[in-house]
């Protein structure tokens, strides 16, 4: 993904209504190194013909199915076990894209601390994973991919050949999976993106955001046999690629950013339009562009995320530069009920003046923010990965101050994927979890409280839990990608070595 080194815009006639940017200085922990002492990776003897060898795999099944890179991977919101990912059937660059779905439950469970290669060969026979299903039809590569939401009645791949093809998803009580083809749609050049919107009141669609600027919404019938899959809304306001889109909690709006540094949070179903909510283009909450210098981020917008709340969105995009925005709230959050008249949300007129505020500017990492997340509520995390090989988290309940910096969080390679645990259950660790992957090739966990140590080293850093087994260094290395249900137990990644592999906690 595009990052950008260049310095933010920063107009001496406007430096005064800039809002406060928050530095290094004002972290709690700023750790340099997650590894410390920990494994090095081993040096050739000669001039460095030969590639560098494994040495550990902590997976307990895998799938080789793929021939090249696994671009995307989804998991089904009931059944877990069941896992689909895409990518590419070869590295020709005109190479069609292919799908699998695989079932995780043939993986037996390993006692724990599992052993490595280098401590026990004999007990590291992996469970291969053979696909159940075949996702086709795409003459490109796939690199999005989600079932529907609440039920996963519907498997929805997006490809760079600009196609959406839908398959119905029914699972027997017996467990065993059938799928079925429900149809294509083709409405753009490249698809980047696939998000399912969350509400049960609109379920089965889903909305993508594609290379040529444009955000499209569709919901999935498989029930009308002459038009299965229905355009309900599109959008296009961005003038670039759009690079990153998510869904309110409760599903009313849609945010999207784009290469071209604007965000816009689409008023998808009308909730805010019936409230006098929307700006003057009549289809959003907030669009900010460029042309808002506050807002500005030289370089481009290429992660979103928007709070459990709903009260606010994060955007990520070059030179580390984070953008927090309010947002109106629509419905009131069921973690927030009113009782007794206490006044647990805006009234109309405060939630427009909080629609498109601009709540914390943050520019404490080095290079692009890669991905986005908050932890689910009661707590008041963001967490945002780099392209700088860091993860810095923020407290939104303290004005987003740094909470810890973990500084070479996947030894120098980018940060791909952050995603906090959002366990259901009330425990100590509730929602303090975080799981990353990076392009070394590991998936990292991270306790997230208070600082366990001083100085460097994966004692500071708060490191739980590691695994390894997918190639890193970058190009055909790294891990592009994972999916760990609702308690984190299992860790399913895509790699871009070809592999999927499971991990166990």
């Amino acid at each position: 993904m595009p990052s950008s080194n260049a310095p933010h815009r920063n107009p001496a006639d406007e430096e005064d209504d800039l809002p406060e940017m928050l530095a290094e200085d004002d972290a709690q922990e700023v750790l340099e190194d997650a590894e410390g002492d920990g494994d090095v990776a081993m040096d050739s003897d000669d001039d460095g013909d030969n590639e560098e060898i494994l040495l550990q795999n902590d997976s307990i099944a895998y799938s080789d199915a793929h021939k090249d890179s696994v671009f995307a991977i989804a998991q089904h919101p009931l059944h877990p076990n069941l896992i689909a990912t895409g990518g590419s059937e070869g590295e020709e660059d005109d190479a069609p894209g292919k799908g699998y779905v695989i079932d995780t439950s043939a993986a037996p469970s390993r006692p724990l601390l599992p052993p490595s290669y280098h401590s026990d060969p004999g007990a590291k026979q992996n469970t291969e994973l053979k696909p159940i299903f075949a996702i086709d039809g795409h003459t490109d590569s796939i690199n999005a991919l989600s079932f529907t939401l609440p039920k996963g009645e519907y498997i929805v791949s997006g490809g760079l050949d600009g196609r959406l093809r839908v398959y119905s998803v029914a699972v027997q009580n017996s467990g065993d999976a059938q799928f079925k083809f429900v149809g294509e749609s083709q409405e753009t050049e490249e698809i980047n993106w696939l998000a399912p919107c969350p509400s049960a009141d609109y379920p089965n669609t889903i909305a993508l955001g594609a290379s040529d600027g444009s955000v499209w919404v569709f919901t999935i019938d498989a029930s009308d046999t002459s038009n299965p899959i229905q355009i309900i809304q599109t959008y296009f306001l961005h003038t670039g690629p759009s690079t990153a889109g998510a869904w309110s909690p409760d599903g009313l709006l849609l945010a999207s950013v784009s290469e071209d540094s604007s965000l816009h949070v689409f008023d998808v179903w009308g909730a805010a339009s019936a409230k006098n909510l929307v700006t003057d283009n009549g289809q959003t909450v907030v669009s900010l562009t460029e042309a808002d210098q506050r807002f500005y981020i030289e370089g481009g917008l290429y992660s979103v995320a928007i709070s459990p709340t709903g009260a606010f969105v994060a955007v990520g995009g070059a030179a580390g530069g984070i953008r927090v925005v309010g947002l109106p709230r629509l419905s009131t959050p069921t973690s927030q009920p009113q009782r007794g008249g206490a006044r647990r949300g805006a009234a109309p007129a405060d939630q427009a003046a909080q629609a498109g505020s601009i709540l914390a500017a943050m520019n404490v990492q080095q290079d692009g923010i890669e991905t986005l997340a908050f932890a689910p509520a009661p707590q008041t995390l963001l967490a945002a990965g780099s392209v700088d090989g860091s993860i810095a988290v923020f407290d939104s309940s303290r004005s987003f101050a740094v909470r810890k910096h973990i500084h070479g969080a996947h030894d120098g390679e980018s940060v791909v994927k952050v995603d906090f645990v959002k366990s259901p259950e009330t425990t100590a660790l509730s929602g303090w979890l975080l799981t990353s992957c990076g392009l070394d090739g590991v998936v990292r966990r991270w306790d997230l409280r208070g600082a366990t140590a001083s100085g460097g080293g994966a004692a500071a850093s708060g490191l739980a839990k590691e695994w390894k087994g997918h190639r890193g260094g970058g190009e055909g290395g790294g891990v592009l990608g994972f999916v760990q249900g609702k308690t984190g137990e299992r860790v399913v990644t895509a790699g871009d070595d070809s592999l999927v592999l499971v991990f166990e906690e």
